[in-house]
């Protein structure tokens, strides 16, 4: 995605080699226009599997997750990182670890918004070594539904996130992909 690309050079900020700041336009203020030509990337890529449910990471997966099921016509479900006190009866829960703030998850699933046999669509804004989108699938499979495919919108292809996910049979699509950060420069694949 030829537009994604060019604002992750202009407004995303290379904090490090493995860190790159994109809160400008994705993950703390969102451009929605980007995010909407997202959301039609993905659906154009997965439009012809079986999907039931949209599912993301509170809270910076929620605004690509919307946009994708905006065109899929389906509903978003999202994993909360904290079990809120009003969240009654049966859970779903996984433990995930964020190297970005070095802390531990666990997320957390009302089992009411996801069902056996469904085919849930995995999105997340980033892709680095995996943690998130592999806890999500966790939850998925314990569940009993299947995995319709993870859509990410930037993977940094330096770090095993993808070859993770692939290795456990799932189809990865990331729209842009980032080779290297290094020399404070984006690098694309």
């Amino acid at each position: 995605m030829d537009r994604l690309k060019d604002t992750i050079v202009s407004k995303g900020k290379v904090v490090s080699e493995s860190v790159l700041k994109v809160d400008s336009f994705l993950n703390h203020q969102i451009d929605c226009d980007l995010v909407d030509e997202a959301g039609e990337h993905f659906f154009s890529y997965f439009k012809d599997r079986s999907v039931d449910r949209i599912m993301t990471v509170e809270s910076s997966g929620i605004a690509v997750a919307t946009a994708c099921a905006r065109y899929f016509r389906k509903p978003v479900v999202f994993a909360k990182k904290q079990k809120p006190g009003t969240m009654t009866g049966d859970a779903l829960t996984t433990q995930v670890h964020s190297f970005t703030k070095n802390t531990d998850y666990t997320l957390t699933l009302s089992k009411e918004f996801i069902q056996k046999g469904e085919n849930i669509l995995i999105m997340d804004d980033f892709l680095a070594r995996g943690n998130a989108a592999s806890g999500l699938a966790d939850l998925v499979e314990t569940a009993g539904a299947a995995v319709a495919g993870v859509g990410i919108v930037i993977e940094k292809g330096f770090q095993p996130g993808a070859s993770i996910l692939e290795s456990r049979g799932y189809d990865v699509y990331s729209l842009a992909v980032i080779e290297s950060l290094e020399n404070n420069r984006v690098l694309f694949k």
